[in-house]
């Protein structure tokens, strides 16, 4: 006589949410204060005050973080930022960051 014996398996999912990554801008003499804003606003979806904030923020310190992302997502904003400076003859940094 055989004993059928049910297997169970445990499935163990590890769902982790990606890594976030902090967009920085730098300050620099040439960029103007309202192509920041500017940028602030179109790509980075931030509303006047917190642009004007922001913007200030880079300004007296030197750099700031302006938002973190998935990897993707800050690298193609970092881009566009970058494009659209090099179109208006600004010399603007950014960089990417691990938060």
């Amino acid at each position: 006589m055989s004993v059928k014996h049910k297997t169970r398996e445990k499935t163990r999912l590890n769902i982790q949410e990606p890594k976030h990554y902090q967009v920085i801008m730098h300050n620099d003499d040439f960029t103007s204060m309202e192509f920041v804003v500017e940028v602030l606003m179109d790509i980075f979806h931030k509303d006047q005050l917190e642009a004007e904030r922001l913007m200030l923020l880079v300004h007296q310190g030197g750099k700031a973080a302006v938002g973190a992302y998935p990897y993707d997502i800050a690298v193609t904003k970092v881009e566009a930022v970058c494009a659209r400076a090099k179109q208006e003859g600004f010399p603007f940094r950014m960089t990417v960051e691990e938060a």
